[in-house]
């Protein structure tokens, strides 16, 4: 009988889709600015952040956005370095 080739580690659905979320990276215009959104899932918020629009703790494990200036006139490495996390609903308000 032939032996069946599997992974040993096959992800499961829902590791998959964290992960195509997490790419999902996107870029808005707010009040003529463009900034890049980049989801982060529950699964990859390893840190407690606070978030920018509310002042409140975004706690470890949360689901939230980094977000960043995608047009600075600093250059790439200064805007990652400047992006600040936000609460989903408080990105959106804002």
């Amino acid at each position: 009988m032939p032996r069946r080739h599997r992974r040993l580690h096959e992800p499961a659905d829902s590791d998959r889709l964290e992960s195509l979320n997490a790419s999902w990276r996107r870029t808005e215009q707010r009040r003529g600015v463009s900034w890049t959104v980049q989801p982060i899932t529950a699964a990859r918020a390893l840190k407690a952040y606070r978030c920018p629009g509310c002042d409140r703790v975004i706690p470890i494990a949360t689901a939230h956005l980094a977000v960043w200036r995608a047009d600075g006139v600093l250059g790439d490495r200064s805007d990652l370095d400047a992006r600040r996390h936000w609460h989903e609903h408080c990105w959106r308000i804002a």
